[in-house]
């Protein structure tokens, strides 16, 4: 066969399944280390093989099956690991994949693994997003707003616990499952928010990681029916309905207003109405539900004009008492300006600012810019477009903090665009 061709299938393979055969390796061979280097065993083998022998009809279960035995066979060869080759039957006996029917598939049981309660919480956090969603040290970092250093001594911590106190990969008990399932729908969320607002990379959205996301919130949505679950999977769904609008043809960043909302996916806004009104009538809603009513609303408006910013600053009031993270202060703060004016919000802005927790996150900065922008403080602005300027990494919100920043210059009329 081509080289070329093969060489395309195995970084296709390596995108779209690597995470998922790792899962699965995971539970083959009983823990991280072993099942990674299986995952590297398994792709060198490819490279190998498929461009003299073809590309297999199913990429996972032939890359399962290369690792692990390539593991069992290096475990035979250096005559370790005493106690574990009396397994051998067993792992070579064990079913290469999850059925694709199965809700409870590897990648979920992996979830549930490095969201156990003997992990710390941010360790949870950590090595989930390494583990089942592939980000590197650095995307975790600047989603929590920390060094990679700690990250990968959060990571490292994680992995040991786990396998110090041999924990085994299944997924707990129903009667279990409140206690990791707030950390488990935290990691589906950040997966998403990745995928729908890149921190790195040259697009600012990656399709790959939002479909993976639902996905896995699909799955736990239908494992459990809790009211968190089904908001979550709700608030997900109306995101992803407006996805292709938040770029131009060009890569460039579409600001919510001046979206094309005929083009907005109907059918995912229907399905997540559906499910918020399931999350709501348990009377039970917590954060996810209520950021989903808030995107709800969004949703429903025939236009940025016509958007109810009353009913937004009442829901972000509501979230304010279960979540009084500095975030949603933001959020809400950037609402009041939208409801009262640019004056209000800026004022709002700057007090969350003057707390000093999201001193070094840009899009703080990027809206205390735009508040002033709108209330003709061009000053003001252009200092606050320059921070976060500085403090951005995705190239999409780069060129469109520089284009304020030009339109600044240019004069008001060009600015209040």
């Amino acid at each position: 066969m081509n080289p070329s061709d093969a060489r395309a299938a195995l970084e296709t393979a390596y995108r779209a399944e690597a995470r998922r055969v790792l899962a699965t390796l995971i539970r083959l061979l009983g823990g991280f280390d072993a099942a990674e280097e299986a995952l590297h065993d398994a792709f060198a083998a490819a490279a190998e093989q498929w461009p003299r022998d073809g590309i297999p009809a199913n990429r996972t279960a032939w890359l399962v099956s290369a690792g692990r035995f390539r593991t069992i066979d290096r475990w035979r060869k250096q005559s370790r690991l005493t106690t574990a080759l009396a397994d051998l039957p067993a792992w070579m006996n064990a079913a290469p994949e999850p059925s694709p029917s199965d809700p409870l598939d590897d990648e979920l049981r992996l979830i549930f693994i490095c969201c156990h309660p003997q992990l710390a919480p941010d360790g949870r956090i950590a090595l989930t997003l390494r583990e089942v969603a592939g980000l590197t040290t650095e995307e975790i970092a600047r989603a929590y707003l920390v060094s990679a250093p700690t990250i990968a001594q959060r990571i490292v911590r994680a992995k040991a616990k786990l396998r110090d106190e041999a924990v085994p990969f299944e997924l707990p008990a129903l009667a279990e499952l409140s206690a990791r399932l707030e950390s488990v729908l935290l990691v589906i969320y950040l997966i998403f928010n990745e995928g729908y607002a890149a921190t790195s990379g040259p697009s600012l959205t990656r399709a790959d990681l939002c479909a993976e996301a639902i996905r896995l919130g699909r799955l736990v949505a239908s494992l459990c029916d809790d009211a968190e679950a089904l908001g979550l999977l709700a608030l997900m769904l109306l995101h992803e309905a407006r996805r292709a609008t938040r770029i131009d043809a060009h890569g460039n960043l579409v600001l919510l207003e001046h979206q094309d909302r005929s083009r907005w996916d109907r059918d995912c806004i229907r399905e997540a109405e559906a499910l918020l009104e399931r999350a709501f009538a348990t009377r039970r809603v917590g954060p996810y539900a209520l950021q989903a009513a808030i995107a709800a609303i969004h949703s429903a408006a025939a236009s940025a004009d016509a958007t109810d910013w009353h009913e937004i600053v009442a829901l972000y009031d509501a979230l304010g008492c279960v979540d009084s993270s500095p975030v949603v202060r933001l959020n809400r703060a950037v609402a009041l300006g939208m409801r009262d004016g640019a004056e209000a919000g800026l004022a709002a802005v700057e007090a969350v600012l003057a707390q000093g927790e999201l001193d070094e996150y840009h899009l703080a900065h990027a809206a205390r810019a735009d508040l002033a922008r709108r209330a003709g403080r061009a000053e003001a602005a252009r200092a606050s477009y320059r921070r976060a300027l500085a403090l951005a990494r995705q190239p999409a919100e780069r060129r469109f903090l520089e284009t304020r920043l030009a339109q600044l210059s240019t004069g008001p009329a060009a600015a209040k665009q």
